[in-house]
């Protein structure tokens, strides 16, 4: 298939190689006309702007580095859409706007191109090896379509839903990473200067139960099904053992602004009576300020949870 590639920094550039390993005719284009040359050695075709490619391309793959870049590709001077013809399709691979993706589908679809969101997760090690997850939003048919194609530049390319809902899994993926690496460095500090050697508390840490277990896995256990009796662990428990952990910050002089805000919200819960309940009934709280309702049918839960294990081990092997 004939490909267009708009943007070979660190991800693009090992995306648009494991394209050309696979076989597909590539033609390329960056800021960088050089970021091109091991590409072009390897039998790509170099355009001189965002229109020249998707005036040969059947389908073109975005790679930039945010929402501004993305839209002065697809919109501005010698455009992208200027060149692509109807019923080819553009997948922004970029970590993007929610809201600009959902406008640009719009402004794509009434020249009969399919525009989807496609931005990715694994790193530049992924990309390279080709074990990346791409999240897809947009028409079903055309992720069906070109699923061989996405097959090529990662392992895991699912359809998440409409335009827009593969930005907004990204945003919350790459959101709670950073949110969880700072409470992390918060606790980590707390632990060093407390008298523990950074790397002696990392071995100890890793093998309790926050260690062993994935937090995103953490929530098909209560918070994905709206249960939390009985407890595994109660608020009241936990409101305990942070209290505490906070009570030796202070007495060792670590400021604790992560630990300090959940101390706050297990506070809440507690006066709400749900003591005895499971610790992670405090979630619910947020729910309810962001208006939502979360309670996943048990046998969904379980389903999907069976169907993650097969994935993992089969990736595994």
């Amino acid at each position: 298939m004939k490909l267009g590639f708009i943007g070979l920094g660190t991800m693009g550039a090992h995306m648009a190689a494991n394209l050309q390993k696979a076989g597909h005719d590539l033609v390329v284009h960056d800021m960088r006309q050089g970021a091109a040359d091991p590409h072009i050695a390897a039998g790509a075709t170099w355009a001189v702007s965002p229109q020249a490619v998707g005036a040969d391309s059947e389908v073109v793959f975005l790679s930039l580095p945010g929402p501004p870049e993305v839209k002065a590709v697809a919109l501005g001077d010698k455009s992208l859409l200027s060149g692509m013809m109807s019923g080819s399709a553009c997948f922004d691979l970029s970590t993007n706007s929610p809201t600009l993706v959902r406008q640009l589908h719009a402004t794509f679809v009434e020249k009969g191109v399919e525009f989807l969101d496609a931005p990715v997760s694994g790193g530049p090690r992924g990309a390279e090896s080709g074990k990346l997850s791409l999240w897809i939003g947009g028409a079903e048919d055309a992720f069906n379509t070109y699923k061989p194609v996405l097959d090529a530049i990662g392992d895991r390319a699912a359809y998440i839903g409409a335009i827009g809902a593969g930005s907004v899994a990204k945003l919350v993926h790459n959101c709670g990473g950073k949110s969880v690496q700072c409470a992390l460095a918060e606790v980590f500090t707390l632990g060093v200067k407390a008298g523990i050697p950074p790397l002696k508390l990392w071995e100890t840490i890793r093998q309790g139960i926050i260690g062993r277990e994935n937090p995103f896995d953490n929530l098909t256990r209560h918070f994905l099904r709206n249960h939390y009796d009985p407890p595994d662990f109660t608020l009241r428990l936990a409101q305990k053992d942070v209290s505490m952990a906070l009570e030796l910050a202070r007495e060792v002089g670590v400021p604790m602004r992560f630990a300090s805000m959940a101390l706050e919200e297990i506070t809440e819960a507690m006066n709400r009576g749900w003591a005895e309940r499971d610790a992670r009934v405090a979630m619910v709280l947020q729910q309810e300020r962001a208006g939502v309702h979360i309670a996943v049918d048990d046998d969904r839960v379980d389903a999907a949870v069976a169907n993650m294990a097969m994935e993992r081990a089969a990736n595994d092997n």
